[in-house]
């Protein structure tokens, strides 16, 4: 079997110096059948390793399941990049940031509220064990000294960003030993002496992270690495978005010279990202540093492969300076990346939220407003409901929103509260009477800093007129399954009509059919629409919203069919009831 393991000054593979030339390539942010596909386009680019995060939550929605099954296949992945010849560096965290939901740690590890994650507390702890066991059977037997592609497994995730537990740190060793990974470990973080230094312990190989000025940061990494491979990896050659601010880029000659300068250090390298993939469904990550800033559903990274799976400029750049560092078949390249289909048809149907609520979940009651985890919930709508009976010129007050809420008297809008207008305040229309609902949006978890884990919906009191609201009627929406919503529409049941004037009047779900010949790559565009999200043939494409700065949404070619295909939106505010799909993604503005 294949011999990997860390020398005095290299890698080794079999005795021989090893250079890792790694991208990273998230399974769970890109359609199964598409896998193969984006990890030979990394070969092709130079490539020997691909690298991916583990994302806990999405294998683990409920403590009483793990997911192995479909997107989530960490198995058949693995398989896929030792077919393509390639190496993996997994990272199961069991944090991961990744702009992805709660930096990847289940919703339902803090419902206890005694939890202390990411330190060495016993429940977190027990937690991980669990969860590290859930992978063994995927991870064990695909590691390299077993004839799998596994090389390297990550212990955490830039600790030293967020804490300095070595104990903790030790005892993850410990779980990772004990379910039979034999690989070598490491560890990365921002080239940093605190970082450094907090994020690892003896017996783990530390590794950086950085995008720029490779030669100061390796420099940086070897007085806190002194003996062995030097390696970035995780090479920023791009960057995330935020709803309402601008697509990030980075300029190709400058990012292929700070990696150019990195491989000519001897260093290796993963390349953060490769290719960065989609958001998909309500899986997108948050920020908040004294402003709540959700992040879009593209993550495009502005990565040597697109969205959509295709070479950038970057790719090829990068290509050229992988060939002086690896042996690259000049004649073994990816095609041009073909036009989308242009489409345009009308939603010949739709339907008021309070048409089909019913048929998305229970309601139950509470005595005060309780938070979407307290049910059950991790991502998605809440409805919450009461009787109100207030004087003239009352104001409706909400500690916290978490994160927007569309609020209505007697089925009419009263405004919007948003959590990063910062806004806990609302009138309400003059002698206030009748039936008050709150709709909330999760928008996003935090997935960095000390606000991870942090519950979702209304929190604390709701107040009307200075006193406390009682009696609520609460329904979280199962999104997960749209067949209640296209059972309403097929009914044509009472509340379904056709969009009035041509525009679509929130919140509501509109139906639209389209055509295709054969199944091909798609870019929805939404520039027409107001805020919610889509779903194609069931599949859930994900957020938009008209603050832009994405103007597109993704559809992977095997989530459509030859013939007639299913287009379904929630939209919250208004829209045009149209549908387009563009030739090309529209990720919006830049900065410059």
């Amino acid at each position: 079997m294949p011999d990997f393991r860390i020398g005095d000054e290299h890698f080794e593979l079999d005795g021989q110096p090893f250079q890792i030339l790694s991208g990273a390539l998230h399974y769970f942010r890109v359609h199964p059948d598409l896998w193969r596909d984006r990890i030979r386009k990394a070969r092709q680019m130079g490539l020997n390793t691909i690298e991916t995060y583990v994302a806990w939550n999405a294998h683990a929605p409920t403590p009483d399941e793990f997911d192995l099954s479909g997107g989530l296949d960490l198995g058949r992945f693995l398989d896929d990049v030792a077919a393509e010849g390639m190496h993996a560096i997994v990272r199961p965290g069991p944090y991961i940031c990744a702009e992805w939901t709660n930096g990847g740690l289940p919703a339902w590890l803090f419902t206890s509220g005694t939890v202390g994650v990411r330190r060495d507390e016993p429940q977190y702890l027990a937690a991980i064990e669990r969860y590290m066991n859930q992978l063994a059977p995927v991870l064990v037997p695909r590691q390299v000294d077993r004839g799998g592609p596994v090389i390297l497994v990550q212990i955490e995730n830039e600790y030293g960003a967020y804490g300095s537990d070595p104990a903790y740190l030790e005892k993850l060793v410990e779980i990772n030993r004990a379910i039979g990974l034999t690989v070598p470990f490491t560890t990365v973080d921002q080239p940093q002496p605190d970082m450094l230094e907090n994020g690892s312990i003896p017996g783990l190989h530390r590794t950086a992270s950085f995008g720029s000025r490779s030669t100061e940061r390796l420099a940086a990494l070897r007085a806190h690495q002194p003996s062995g491979p030097l390696m970035c990896s995780e090479f920023w050659d791009g960057w995330f978005d935020h709803w309402g601010a601008h697509h990030h880029t980075t300029t190709v000659e400058q990012s292929t010279r700070d990696l150019d300068d990195l491989l000519a250090a001897g260093a290796s390298v993963n390349l953060y990202m490769f290719h960065g993939g989609t958001n998909f469904g309500f899986t997108n990550g948050a920020n908040d540093k004294g402003v709540y800033q959700p992040l879009v559903t593209s993550y495009d990274y502005d990565a040597p492969l697109d969205e959509s799976g295709h070479p950038t400029g970057k790719y090829w750049a990068f290509r050229e300076v992988l060939s002086r560092y690896t042996d690259l078949d000049p004649d073994d390249v990816p095609g041009p990346a073909p036009d989308a289909p242009t489409l345009e048809g009308v939603f010949e149907s739709v339907v008021p939220l309070a048409e089909v609520a019913d048929s998305l979940g229970e309601w139950t009651s509470h005595d005060s407003v309780p938070t979407m985890d307290a049910l059950g919930v991790s991502e998605g709508f809440t409805l919450y409901r009461a009787e109100v009976d207030a004087p003239r010129g009352a104001v409706l007050e909400i500690d916290e929103v978490r994160d927007r809420a569309i609020v209505s008297l007697n089925g009419s809008p009263v405004g919007i509260l948003a959590r990063d207008h910062h806004d806990t305040r609302l009138a309400l229309p003059a002698d206030a009477r009748g039936t008050l609902e709150i709709f909330v949006e999760d928008q996003g978890r935090v997935n960095y800093g000390p606000r991870i884990g942090e519950s979702k919906g209304l929190i604390g009191e709701v107040r009307v007129g200075g006193q406390p609201l009682r009696d609520w009627s609460v329904l979280p929406l199962a999104l997960g399954d749209l067949s209640g919503v296209t059972a309403v529409l097929d009914a044509g049941a009472p509340g379904v009509t056709e969009p009035s004037a041509g525009a679509l009047s929130g919140p509501s779900f509109a139906r639209a059919s389209f055509e295709l010949d054969e199944p091909a790559d798609l870019f929805l565009d939404t520039r027409g629409w107001g805020k919610g999200a889509a779903w194609i043939n069931g599949f859930p494409l994900g957020r938009y919203w008209s603050r832009g700065p994405q103007h597109t949404l993704y559809v992977p070619a095997p989530v459509v069919r030859a013939g007639v295909n299913e287009l379904v939106v929630f939209e919250l505010q208004a829209a045009e009831a149209i549908f387009r799909t563009a030739p090309h993604a529209n990720l919006g503005h830049t900065e410059y």
